[in-house]
């Protein structure tokens, strides 16, 4: 018998009010690609977030984050 084989047949035991737990088990043993499609979700959740902001209010944030970045990570240092 295959492992394959052992582990459906294991399977088809577990109770009922079990499944979805062996699901978010089974699942989260998955490739990376399952669990990018997760994190994708969690990011786009934040879709909006900035929707109750002024157009300038909003424009001033970007131009400032900009700032921010440029300042924390162009600077040129010696290794």
């Amino acid at each position: 018998m295959s492992t394959l084989q052992a582990i459906l047949k294991e399977m088809k035991e577990v109770p009922v009010n079990r499944l979805d737990e062996l699901y978010q088990f089974i699942h989260s043993m998955t490739t990376s690609a399952k669990h990018s499609e997760k994190l994708q979700k969690r990011i786009i959740s934040f879709g909006g977030a900035f929707s109750d902001m002024s157009e300038k209010d909003y424009t001033e944030y970007l131009d400032r984050t900009k700032s921010t970045r440029s300042n924390l990570f162009d600077r040129k240092f010696d290794i």
